[in-house]
């Protein structure tokens, strides 16, 4: 693991103590452009509170910012503990190209991950959805996951209960690929063949709310293309996600045509309504965007 990997971990990882505090992404941020607009011409050293101050950091958050770099040992502890583990820092080759493009600077430091991390680097559709399906939505789920399989593609989702779940089982069961974004704990999962789990927290992290809402936008944006199985309207996980996507642009969305009030919103606001039949060739799929697998 190179210096800069490290320097990602310590950074922006609780390191299972809960009590530890990591920059937010905002704060990775602006350090991070602080330090792209320093001028060190044939330096090769670590940040040292004298640095800091000249970034324009006050002596706090300086001193936060050097004792979070000290902890090696408790990296060190840490990496050992959870060895079945595997971190994907912005610093790292496999970090997802998408993810990176799409977010920025407001990508995550780091992703932890449980399985075989190739799959970051494949082609992707990704599926979200309620967990309360209706018959004809839950098929639909299911015909993305199986068409993700038969076309090669891996499906993106996020393990919950409902269309997450029926279209990863379709996805593996006809021989697909998956990556489950999850928001509870990593150190839980256990990996099989084709399936990769990822958090944006630490493996111990367990489950909340704000961390159901904010994998969201990490589903959105690793797939070329999100599918959206159904959702309510103006409330919920799956409204609030597909709506910051639509707003932002991260990637094209087409939703379910079941004649709901939230697919017919969501129409009107740049998705593009899709049945099970137009699944047969996914690389051409989407009105004025006839091959998503570019992007």
């Amino acid at each position: 693991m190179t210096g800069a990997q490290r320097g990602f971990l310590l950074l922006c990882s609780h390191l299972g103590d809960p009590q530890r505090r990591p920059l937010t992404t905002a704060q990775l941020r602006l350090l991070a452009r602080r330090v792209q607009t320093w001028d060190r011409p044939g330096e090769d050293r670590e940040l040292n509170e004298r640095d800091l101050l000249a970034l324009g950091y006050g002596p706090g958050a300086a001193a936060q910012i050097l004792l979070l770099l000290s902890q090696e040992d408790v990296l060190d502890h840490y990496l050992q503990k959870n060895r079945g583990m595997t971190p994907v820092t912005r610093a790292d080759a496999h970090y997802p190209p998408l993810l990176r493009r799409r977010l920025g600077e407001d990508a995550p430091g780091c992703l932890w991950t449980s399985g075989d991390c190739s799959l970051l680097d494949s082609p992707t559709v990704a599926l979200v959805g309620s967990r309360d399906l209706q018959p004809a939505n839950r098929d639909f789920a299911r015909a993305v996951g199986l068409e993700a399989a038969r076309q090669g593609l891996t499906l993106v989702s996020g393990n919950a209960r409902g269309a997450d779940r029926a279209a990863q089982d379709a996805c593996l069961a006809a021989g697909g690929r998956v990556i489950s974004v999850v928001a509870d704990e990593l150190s839980t999962k256990i990996p099989s063949k084709n399936l990769l789990f990822v958090s944006e927290e630490d493996c111990d992290a367990p489950f909340s709310a704000q961390r159901a809402l904010s994998r969201n936008r990490i589903i959105h944006c690793l797939g070329s293309l999100v599918f959206v199985a159904q959702c309510t309207f103006g409330q919920g996980g799956t409204w609030d996600g597909t709506t910051k996507n639509l707003d932002r642009g991260w990637s094209p969305v087409a939703v379910f045509d079941d004649g709901s009030q939230s697919a017919n919103e969501l129409e009107a606001m740049g998705a593009f309504a899709v049945r099970e039949a137009d699944l047969q060739n996914l690389d051409t799929l989407g009105t004025g965007n006839s091959n998503f697998l570019s992007l």
